[in-house]
């Protein structure tokens, strides 16, 4: 069975280009073995990823995330189960937010910023989609 598992937290500290890239390296080395593919959004304080695969794999993998001292805040978006997925060949794309108008986050948060704690969990999944079909994409094969 499929689940697709949408959740957002806050960095314990500043996220920097390195921590970036090292984060996305083991993410994509990892999720690929087991099966899990999905996107990942971020400010320097925010994350927002949605996640998806086996509900085992996919549950454990939000269990260690929430236990992870880098993260404060863990948040579950949105958790549903799903015939398919939207992410299928990527092991975990980045949406490049510094390509995305303003006014798209605005449409769905209180101020022009990415917030998806002040969202419900569907329209957080709509901006997502959203911001995939509008923002740069970068990392996107398994």
């Amino acid at each position: 069975m499929l689940v697709r598992l949408l959740y957002a937290s806050r960095a314990q500290q500043p996220i920097t280009g390195e921590l970036l890239e090292s984060l996305m390296t083991t993410a994509r080395k990892s999720n690929a073995s087991h099966g899990i593919t999905g996107v990942l959004c971020h400010t320097d304080r925010v994350f927002m990823q949605l996640l998806e695969g086996s509900r085992d794999d996919v549950s454990s993998l939000y269990h260690r995330i929430a236990a992870d001292s880098r993260h404060s805040q863990v948040t579950l978006l949105q958790y549903v189960e799903t015939t398919e997925r939207h992410f299928f060949n990527w092991s975990m794309g980045q949406v490049n937010l510094e390509r995305v108008n303003p006014s798209l986050l605005l449409k769905y948060a209180p101020r022009a910023e990415l917030d998806p704690f002040s969202m419900s969990g569907s329209s957080a999944m709509k901006l997502l989609d959203e911001l995939i079909a509008t923002a740069a994409v970068v990392g996107r094969c398994s």
